[in-house]
């Protein structure tokens, strides 16, 4: 074998040793990428029961599709992210938890996810706008981003002077309200006190009228009008109330209101890219590890020197004596 051969096989061995050690000592290196702390506010009110999704095609219920993207969306941000967890009923959202590191923290996120429940709700209204305002509020005070499931239908409905005002400042909170549910009105599970389904709810189950305030336009003309006794008449409103889809319109004027943005639940693909935009990034510093690297290199290099130079030099005595034999001829 030659000198420069011996001293290449040299050069390999040593720079081989030096990367291992430099491997074994562990460096790093930090580097900054966006992250995303969000608080995920989820309606477990009656109408969320609804069952308009489609799963591997089966009905699924809104409450069960929001479960299974909400678990996937978790899973498709980027670690160090960090995410709390909340329940709407009546007219406020609560907290389960404060916000939790997505990688680290999965398992545990995953399964309080898969534990909600409508049984869970502690009154059956369903006040969407004071929910959100207070999930805003929520949100604010953990310096998150908010991401608000809801499909809008306010239960009793609406007076007619509408919501309450949004006091906060618009764009104080970034984030989603989501839309649930179908754009077609489909009936709402009914359960008895057991939590057994007993069929859907029917015009005379639920309110189709808020009479709180004042009276709409025209009451005067309702039978039974009394100014002072029966201001809204006196027979019983019949609407569709007892039906449900998602109030698209009624959640985009929340939007405009809150500066939230809205977001229509088909999948967790699409969510998770409309969240993205909408939410503020937090940029944070992350160690990365070169022992992979620095590792790879010197197996990379033991390769060359173990492998593909005796391969080389085989190759190499081949050819010579080939070109030998042909000159004794």
């Amino acid at each position: 074998m030659s000198p420069d051969r011996r001293d290449f096989r040299l050069s390999l061995l040593v720079g081989a040793f030096g990367l291992t050690l430099l491997a074994l000592a562990g460096p790093s290196v930090s580097f900054h990428r966006p992250s995303f702390d969000t608080l995920a506010v989820v309606d477990i009110t009656g109408s969320m029961n609804t069952r308009d999704y489609l799963d591997g095609g089966r009905p699924v219920s809104r409450l069960e599709h929001i479960k299974s993207t909400l678990r996937d969306l978790v899973g498709g941000l980027p670690c160090g992210s960090r995410v709390a967890l909340g329940v709407f009923s009546e007219r406020r959202s609560f907290l389960l938890f404060e916000p939790l590191e997505v990688c680290d923290d999965y398992a545990p996120l995953a399964g309080a996810i898969e534990a909600l429940d409508w049984r869970m709700a502690w009154e059956g209204d369903s006040r969407i706008s004071s929910g959100l305002f207070r999930a805003i509020g929520d949100a604010r005070e953990l310096g998150v981003n908010l991401m608000f499931f809801t499909d809008g239908q306010e239960a009793p409905p609406l007076p007619i002077s509408g919501s309450p005002p949004f006091e906060g400042r618009i764009g104080g909170v970034r984030g989603l309200i989501v839309g649930v549910g179908g754009y077609e009105l489909s009936p709402i599970p009914k359960f008895d006190d057991n939590g057994r389904e007993i069929g859907f709810y029917g015009a005379e189950d639920v309110p189709h009228e808020n009479h709180f305030g004042l009276p709409p336009p025209g009451a005067e003309e309702r039978e039974g009008y009394n100014a002072r006794n029966a201001p809204f008449g006196a027979a019983v409103a019949v609407g569709l109330e007892h039906l449900s889809s998602v109030r698209e319109p009624y959640l985009l004027s929340l939007s405009e209101r809150t500066g939230l943005s809205y977001a229509h639940l088909t999948d967790a693909h699409r969510l998770l890219g409309a969240f993205k935009a909408a939410a503020a990034p937090q940029y944070r510093s992350f160690p990365q590890s070169l022992r992979p690297a620095l590792g790879g290199a010197a197996a990379a290099l033991l390769i060359g020197l173990y492998i593909l130079l005796p391969a080389f030099e085989s190759l190499e005595r081949k050819r010579r004596a080939g070109s030998t034999r042909t000159q004794r001829r």
